[in-house]
């Protein structure tokens, strides 16, 4: 799989949406992009045809203001996001929204936006699948064993709701929860240490988290091997701050001005060229979408077909058990 040349298709939907829109957060999209394609195309277990699936992985973009960024991965994976939806970021009635809504879009765990809220969100998930695991899951037949993902920024961990959720995750040792932070020290306004100083590895350590950290926040690969270090341990959540650069690729990189803002037609055209991204906006090359499919065959489409089987095993030998899961499943 081409990780480099994925991560740049995420980048450049995004900022097409973007520019078109005229409105939108075009500096995390460009950041964290190879996060999102370490997790939707390397790492989570989902399934675009059944986005409900009970023990799929949950994904929770905590700094909603990223969603064009989201929908890119949900439309290159196949996840009913059209490249019409795309052209129709942040307008009236479209499913696009200036930031995430499940219900209203496949693939969406949770509505984020007010920065913060997605990380208790996530440990609320996480708590809720320990739950399913613990009531439903036998010696034989291990039907929950989903892991929770978050991805968060600056502005999420200096908000009182997500301190309180983590201290109470890493007191729980919720260890199948993992939260991702796009780390690139700067806020809307400037520089985050004009609001904060803290020492955050210390910080999430002592709340009881698995601190790691991955130094080159291009690097899928780094991305990957850190969540794989992360769920190789069963004892504690896990906290992973990736280094990013916040609008990477342009003019503006670094800086507090691309945070919240498009980035325009000549910028997105000296970004495609610094890319080698050779297409006019929304043209995305047939085989980026063939790659991505290919992959996420191989993630969550045979887990959920191993899944499947098991339920089946599962219902002739507890139908009990598996009543009373149907319920909770149904309401």
């Amino acid at each position: 799989m081409n990780n480099e040349r994925i991560v740049t298709a995420l980048r450049v939907l995004s900022t097409d949406a973007i520019n078109k829109a005229k409105s939108g957060h075009s500096g995390i999209c460009l950041g964290a992009a190879p996060i999102i394609n370490a997790l939707f195309y390397n790492v989570m277990n989902v399934v675009a045809e059944n986005p409900k699936w009970v023990n799929r992985d949950r994904f929770i973009l905590s700094a909603g203001h990223g969603a064009p960024l989201l929908y890119s991965a949900l439309h290159l994976a196949g996840f009913g996001i059209t490249m019409e939806d795309m052209k129709q970021l942040r307008q009236l009635n479209s499913i696009t929204a200036g930031h995430p809504e499940c219900d209203i879009v496949p693939g969406i765990d949770a509505s984020t936006g007010p920065l913060g809220q997605g990380i208790a969100m996530g440990v609320g998930m996480a708590l809720a699948n320990r739950y399913y695991a613990a009531k439903f899951n036998t010696e034989d037949i291990t039907l929950f064993d989903n892991y929770t993902y978050v991805v968060c920024g600056d502005g999420c961990l200096q908000e009182g709701v997500a301190l309180e959720a983590l201290s109470f995750c890493g007191h729980q040792k919720l260890d199948k929860y993992i939260l991702i932070f796009d780390s690139n020290n700067i806020q809307l306004d400037g520089e985050t240490n004009m609001a904060a100083s803290d020492d955050i590895k210390m910080k999430i350590e002592s709340m009881g988290f698995n601190y790691i950290l991955v130094e080159n926040g291009n690097s899928t690969e780094d991305i990957i091997e850190a969540i794989n270090k992360a769920k190789s341990q069963n004892e504690k959540p896990s906290f992973i701050e990736v280094r990013t650069v916040i609008g990477h690729g342009t003019k503006l990189e670094g800086t507090c001005a691309v945070h919240g803002a498009p980035i325009g037609e000549e910028s997105a055209n000296l970004l495609k060229e610094k890319f080698k991204w050779n297409y006019k906006p929304f043209e995305i090359p047939a085989e980026i979408y063939d790659e991505v499919k290919e992959s996420m065959k191989n993630l969550g489409d045979s887990k959920y077909a191993l899944w499947q089987k098991k339920y089946e095993l599962y219902k002739a030998k507890y139908p009990d058990k598996a009543q009373e899961l149907e319920q909770f499943l149904n309401n």
